[in-house]
């Protein structure tokens, strides 16, 4: 046993066995998987993209291979959308989307073209809000005009069919400091993780959720920091930048505990499933000191509501859709916001069968991607125009987009909802 084969550092990754030294794969979740596919019976791009080989050739197939060697990695796992139905569906247990998540992050090559410029833009939402938010007219203008988009459908590769977000003239982080009573003189508190949509295109939703809390008789409390979650970065394969974040976010979650031991809320499905899950799971950062007291904030008034102490509401008597975000379902947490809609008197809720709208996150602007994009939501877009709702509800910013451009119709948060059936 004098070989340098069996010092100590090596043994920690190995399993001795009949004298001879196996080294142990790092990552063998892939073992779980039964092969029933029934994960790519559930993939909304395989059903529309045939050169989509699927979750379980992408992900539990694959990482057998790419453990082996890193040349079995295939450029086509791009082609996921990182919805996370695989992880729904699968029988298992299995993290396929996480599994092809970090295969991307770990084997696949930057593009240095102009699409690799168009990922950098749509991934990088802080530093892009912060450029845009002061000059949001003019940007907002320029990039609404057709003669723009037709141009970068043919430069950086973002269809010319999608109209991109709406930056907010000043951001919600400066409104709130500005404008914002004092939260401490309410009785209980909660801190706040508003996520880029809010603070760089929709303040309005901070607003409503400060409203709906302050009517609670709860204050809202910011982080004295906070980037973006790192979902636009992992889906566009900049993992170090999605990793710093998640570390900067972590620290200053911790900060918020120590400093005030009460929740912290987000009114972004994918946000509050990335800030718990997705840390440890694809970016390796450990959150454990915070991951219980992340919730999404419809979790949280459901249990307001049912201890007695939920906002004072009027009749809506309105008819709303209802559309489950992929990643709410995947935390299973759409049951809540279904049944905090149905506690707001006079409304009619319609559910709609759970499906993925398609845009998920930036996906949907690319060229390569568009057509299988609406394709995959065109069911959802279809129900939505036969229902002739008032609104279209969901609690993910990114379905809220993909569902107002392809059905005209008026599509807001649960919260906006909640917020304009306070007394």
């Amino acid at each position: 046993m004098s070989s340098p084969l069996f010092k100590s550092s090596f043994l920690k990754d190995s399993v001795l066995k009949d004298n001879l030294i196996f080294r142990a794969p790092a990552n063998t979740s892939f073992d779980q998987c039964l092969k029933c596919t029934v994960c790519t019976v559930y993939c909304p791009v395989a059903k529309e993209n045939p050169d989509y080989p699927g979750p379980k050739q992408c992900g539990p197939d694959g990482e057998r291979l790419r453990f082996k060697s890193p040349e079995y990695y295939d450029e086509t796992l791009k082609l996921c959308t990182n919805c996370k139905r695989c992880e729904t569906a699968c029988p298992s247990g299995v993290k396929i989307g996480d599994m092809i998540a970090v295969a991307r992050g770990k084997y696949g090559k930057p593009a240095y073209n102009m699409k690799g410029l168009r990922d950098f833009v749509l991934s990088h939402t802080d530093l892009f809000g912060s450029i845009a938010t002061p000059v949001a007219p003019v940007v907002n203008a320029v990039t609404s005009v057709p003669l723009v988009k037709k141009v970068m459908h043919k430069t950086i590769g973002v269809h010319d069919h999608k109209s991109l977000p709406k930056y907010s003239h000043g951001t919600f982080r400066k409104w709130y400091k500005k404008e914002v009573n004092d939260q401490s003189v309410f009785e209980r508190q909660v801190h706040y993780f508003h996520g880029c949509f809010v603070n760089y295109n929709h303040p309005q939703l901070g607003k409503d959720f400060i409203k709906v809390m302050n009517n609670m008789n709860i204050g809202v409390q910011l982080l004295d920091k906070e980037k973006c979650c790192g979902v636009p970065l992992i889906a566009n394969g900049f993992h170090k930048k999605a990793q710093k974040n998640a570390e900067f976010n972590v620290a200053n979650l911790e900060a918020a505990i120590e400093r005030q031991d009460v929740p912290i809320l987000s009114t972004s499905s994918t946000c509050s499933f990335t800030l718990q899950q997705e840390y440890p799971h694809v970016l390796d950062v450990d959150n454990t000191k915070v991951a219980k007291k992340i919730e999404y904030v419809t979790r949280f008034l459901l249990k307001e509501i049912m201890n007695g102490r939920g906002p004072k509401m009027k009749p809506l008597n309105k008819k709303i859709v209802y559309h489950t975000p992929c990643h709410l379902e995947r935390s299973g947490g759409n049951i809540y916001t279904i049944e905090l809609l149905r506690a707001i008197p006079g409304l009619e809720v319609q559910v709609l069968d759970s499906e993925c709208c398609g845009l998920a996150g930036t996906y949907g602007f690319k060229t390569e991607n568009y057509e299988t994009s609406v394709a995959i939501g065109k069911n959802i877009f279809d129900k939505i125009k036969a229902a002739k709702p008032d609104y279209a509800i969901t609690d993910c910013e990114t379905c809220k987009w993909q569902i107002e451009e392809n059905t005209n119709t008026t599509t807001i948060h649960p919260i906006s909802l909640l917020c304009e059936a306070l007394i």
